[in-house]
């Protein structure tokens, strides 16, 4: 699959490359081995894998400390938002994406990719990030971080805009200023979240995907 197979409407703006290829790294906390895939269709991947994002997708909703959404996801509908355009699937190395696999102990993270505007501003992207919360604690998150300001550029996007990220969420805000994202807004008392009694702000984050030192990417090969 190529990076022409890209979904989500027309788009105003061409991959820097025809394909994209799968990115190995080490994890950070022990340097075992790992891998990330590019994902263009729900296809690629064995139904259980699918049913194990959506599984923790779910989980990630009912915590109420991350997303916006407050009710869980049919699969249905987990498929349509998490593979609208593109996604990244990261597992530990030599995992077969196409067969049955003990997920909980192999699948690491997940990212999609998508336009955060249509038509003639739908070069600047969005994500949203999703670790394994059976691995979390091995700067996984970091690691996909990394991914993903190497290939949102390769797939054509010149900007991200992360449109809602909670100051409670220390991990996060502390991952996209150490990779030299941009405080663009504060949106006030923006969600309502679980285990709060007031409802808490959130940043909006922009950063120039055309621009990235290589520093910030090493220990990707």
């Amino acid at each position: 699959m190529s990076t022409s197979q890209l979904r989500g409407g027309p788009h105003f703006f061409k991959p820097l490359i025809q394909e994209i290829k799968p990115v190995h790294f080490k994890l950070p906390s022990d340097g075992a081995l790992a891998t990330a895939y590019p994902i263009y269709s729900p296809d690629q991947l064995h139904s259980s894998l699918v049913d194990y994002l959506w599984h923790e997708f779910n989980y990630v909703i009912e915590e109420g400390l991350t997303y916006p959404q407050a009710d869980n996801m049919t699969r249905d509908e987990f498929v349509h938002y998490w593979f609208h355009s593109f996604c990244v699937v990261a597992v530990k190395d030599g995992v077969d994406l196409q067969s049955q696999n003990d997920w909980q102990k192999v699948f690491l993270g997940t990212f999609y990719i998508k336009p955060n505007y249509g038509a003639r501003c739908s070069h600047n992207c969005n994500a949203g990030f999703l670790v394994n919360h059976l691995q979390r604690g091995q700067r996984i998150g970091y690691r996909l971080g990394q991914i993903y300001l190497k290939w949102g550029a390769l797939l054509g996007y010149k900007y991200s805009v992360f449109n809602l990220v909670f100051v409670t969420n220390v991990a996060s805000w502390k991952l996209w200023d150490k990779f030299k994202f941009d405080r663009i807004g504060l949106l006030p008392k923006a969600a309502i979240l679980k285990g709060y009694k007031e409802p808490i702000d959130a940043i909006i984050y922009g950063r120039d995907l055309t621009k990235v030192d290589p520093e910030l990417l090493e220990g990707l090969f």
